[in-house]
């Protein structure tokens, strides 16, 4: 299981960006968030075409879908829509991971339980 945000794992940061501007002051080790894809579909591009790491929030299996055809490293989304969507991309072998955005040390059992690829906690999100 991934665990980004917690102080015992070294992890690298989720960076929220909404322009290329935002983007071209991302570090290396950044993992760029987008959201929502509706809106971000010319970064989503970018990304791909400058191989550059990047995130989804989702809200819907739907996104889910998209994002993983779009070459996402990672969607995150709430507990109900991970647990629904783990077993979609499992049956379909995503290569994108499913994240499910946690507040307490206590989630991650849980996740893990349901097969969660990876655990987020808000720390792990930063703005540029």
């Amino acid at each position: 299981m991934l665990i980004f945000g917690h102080p015992w794992v070294e992890s690298p940061n989720f960076v929220k960006v909404f322009s290329v501007e935002e983007i071209s002051k991302s570090t290396p080790r950044d993992i760029l968030l987008l959201e929502p894809l509706n809106v971000s579909i010319d970064l989503v591009r970018h990304c791909r075409s400058n191989e550059l790491e990047f995130a989804l929030t989702i809200s819907t299996l739907k996104e889910a879908l998209f994002a993983n055809a779009l070459g996402a490293g990672y969607v995150l989304c709430q507990h109900e829509l991970g647990i629904e969507i783990q077993k979609i991309a499992e049956e379909y072998l995503f290569d994108t991971r499913i994240l499910v955005l946690i507040e307490e040390e206590r989630e991650i059992e849980s996740m893990a339980r349901f097969g969660i690829d990876g655990v987020v906690f808000s720390q792990a999100i930063v703005q540029p």
